[in-house]
């Protein structure tokens, strides 16, 4: 019943296809539906099938207690509220606590009351999304917009015109997949520093399917991200803290590459990198919980560091004048 309510005209293969069971059984469940006064119809020929009279719409019931109880998991209240709809799904929940049986009514609201979901990373403070709005709507109504655009390369600030198809909260931050000129990328809602609505529309792609874009981005990212490698010995404390301080991606090559602990109980690795800078601040993040074998460069560069360190929290303590490092050698933790 509720698959021909979304969904209109069925047949009875398409029905038993999506249902996982035979032909038969459908003629029978329709024959026993229509008994129990189902307005349900079906039509013989080639463009046949079963439907329900128009407008007829069953009443919510039928949910398992899992069902009822995971519909109240799946709610995100805070990117819901960025959207301007948090007052809006609150309204939803309302209506279908009330629409529910008294049993599961009780268990629902006691998920609520044992379960919230934070989907931000910590240590991290809200990023302004203050054209988030304005950018749903374009996604929604599929309007064109024009805005101003800051990236982390030169030029930073740069003009867009993008077709917008869809918006991704990973993290706790806002993306949004648009085309602009011939490609599709990707862009942060965040650094949109000025957003004006174009008139004219676009048509969306009939293809165009979001998840798996996105599930492409992330492995391109990755792949992009990690362009070396560095062989490393680690702790046992830094094997096991290694999973903490960098992605699970680099982890599980990490591990995958481990060899058997020597005899003072240390692993060699094979860490993915994605520039020596950036690996220098990766791997001191570990202390004497990890030590750099190769590449030379990046070894020379952490025991710089590690000695630049020493001198500044040594028994005499030297100013940063004193310190005789080129001051080129002193990498941020993150590349701009």
């Amino acid at each position: 019943m509720l698959l021909l309510q979304t969904r209109g005209l069925m047949t009875a293969q398409e029905l038993a296809g999506r249902l996982e069971v035979s032909v038969r059984t459908i003629y029978r469940d329709m024959e026993s539906l229509h008994a129990a006064g189902i307005p349900l119809y079906g039509d013989a020929g080639p463009k046949g099938g079963y439907r329900l009279l128009d407008g007829y719409r069953t009443r919510l019931t039928g949910l398992t207690t899992d069902e009822a109880e995971s519909l109240f998991l799946a709610g995100l209240p805070g990117p819901a509220a960025e959207l301007g709809l948090g007052a809006v799904v609150t309204a939803a929940q309302l209506k279908l606590m009330a629409a529910l049986p008294v049993e599961l009514r009780d268990r629902a609201g006691r998920i609520q009351e044992r379960f919230h979901l934070d989907a931000p990373t910590w240590y991290r403070d809200s990023e302004p999304v203050s054209h988030l709005p304005a950018v749903a709507d374009a996604v929604w109504n599929e309007h064109r917009i024009q805005v101003r655009y800051r990236r982390w390369k030169a030029p930073q600030e740069v003009e867009r015109r993008l077709e917008p198809y869809g918006l991704v909260v990973k993290a706790g931050r806002w993306y949004l997949v648009a085309r602009s000129g011939e490609d599709v990328r990707t862009y942060r809602v965040s650094q949109i520093l000025d957003l004006h609505p174009l008139p004219e529309r676009f048509t969306r792609p009939d293809d165009f399917d979001l998840t798996a874009y996105w599930q492409a981005y992330l492995a391109e990212f990755e792949a992009r991200l990690r362009r070396g490698e560095a062989v490393v010995r680690l702790s046992p404390g830094g094997l096991e803290r290694l999973a903490n301080l960098m992605t699970p991606g680099v982890v599980t090559a990490a591990r995958q590459s481990a060899e058997p602990p020597d005899a003072q109980g240390w692993t060699r690795v094979t860490v993915p990198i994605e520039s020596i800078g950036h690996a220098v601040g990766e791997f001191l993040r570990l202390g004497a919980d990890a030590e750099v074998l190769s590449p030379a460069e990046l070894r020379d560069r952490v025991a710089a560091t590690a000695e630049q360190l020493t001198l500044l929290y040594g028994p005499a303590r030297k100013t940063p004048d004193d310190l005789a490092t080129p001051a080129e050698q002193v990498t941020p933790l993150h590349e701009s």
